[in-house]
């Protein structure tokens, strides 16, 4: 069966289609923390500020895997301070949208130019650093005249954005309804 998204096929290998890191992650969420195995296969995501802060809790740090899948990632990554001066300091006038996963702002890289839409995930939604990872690798493999361009990420401490190429036209919802 081809199933809703022919583009993955029905391929039965773990790495074609890039769901092997979905069952990746669920098998290393499913070691218990700390454990040797555990600790060679992985890095941490984390902002020098936020190794340095006491009290905070190492289970709230996402694991992410140093081979496999995540190698190939081909997003740029951005620092949170670069993003903050695109989008002037995620100021309102910037602002695009808001949705269930946090807001989307208009704005400029600084080093290439480029025009972006940058979504600032919110730090308390429904979308977790799991589902994080997830969407940007995915994003990062699948290119469509359809989709709009992941052209990077950033996972400084909490902190968890996208950054997309900027469709000036408008929101999807805006070009289905409007």
């Amino acid at each position: 069966m081809g199933g809703c998204f022919p583009c993955f096929g029905s391929s039965n290998k773990e790495g074609s289609s890039g769901f092997g890191l979905v069952k990746e992650l669920n098998k290393k969420d499913s070691l218990k923390e700390g454990s040797a195995g555990q600790s060679h296969h992985v890095g941490r995501v984390s902002s020098d500020k936020s190794k340095s802060r006491s009290g905070s809790d190492p289970k709230k740090e996402q694991s992410i895997p140093k081979d496999g899948p995540t190698a190939n990632i081909a997003a740029q990554i951005f620092t949170f301070r670069e993003l903050a001066a695109a989008t002037t300091n995620f100021r309102p006038e910037c602002l695009l949208g808001e949705g269930g996963f946090g807001r989307v702002y208009k704005g400029r890289i600084e080093s290439t130019g480029q025009v972006v839409a940058v979504k600032q995930l919110d730090r308390n939604g429904l979308q977790g650093n799991r589902e994080f990872l997830v969407e940007v690798l995915m994003l990062s493999l699948l290119h469509h005249p359809n989709l709009v361009n992941l052209i990077g990420y950033c996972a400084d401490g909490d902190q968890r954005l996208l950054v997309y190429e900027f469709m000036p036209l408008g929101s999807l919802e805006d070009h289905l309804h409007g």
